[in-house]
């Protein structure tokens, strides 16, 4: 069986890894590479993307998608009880004046979120953009796999 296959878009030969699975190619893989996969994506999305958020706000309101999307948040605040607690810690905080919200501490953004440290502090917060946001907790998540993380 091949290990290695030539993507028909950018026409580099590369490990069959490299290609994402489909049951419908004749080896079980898709015969464009990953990369000009989500190159092709991203162009698609950039390209249509009033379309596109459309379609994604009209999916968001189907009954099914409400369901699980209550189900996940269920879910999430079981997890850790602390996570809402400090959430509403927050919230009630920037209400009454004792906190002010700021701008992304890394790049500046104003629209930004309060990112919790520790959750045993719950006013003890770092302000982040959503993507600084969910970089740091790709951080802190590959941290806590090696053991590293003691927040």
């Amino acid at each position: 069986m091949a290990r290695s296959k030539k993507c028909f878009k950018c026409m580099a030969v590369k490990e069959l890894k490299e290609f994402y699975k489909h049951p419908q190619m004749g080896d079980g893989h898709l015969n464009k590479c990953k990369d000009c996969t989500k190159n092709d994506a991203n162009s698609h999305r950039k390209n249509n993307l009033e379309r596109i958020r459309e379609y994604d706000r009209k999916r968001g309101k189907l009954a099914h998608r409400i369901k699980l999307n209550t189900e996940n948040t269920r879910a999430w605040r079981k997890e850790d009880s602390r996570r809402q607690k400090a959430h509403n810690a927050v919230s009630r905080a920037i209400k009454n004046g004792r906190l002010i919200k700021l701008s992304c501490k890394i790049c500046g953004n104003e629209k930004s979120l309060a990112h919790h440290e520790d959750y045993d502090k719950p006013l003890q917060i770092i302000w982040l953009c959503q993507s600084c946001h969910k970089k740091r907790h790709n951080e802190i998540n590959e941290m806590i796999k090696k053991g590293k993380y003691n927040g």
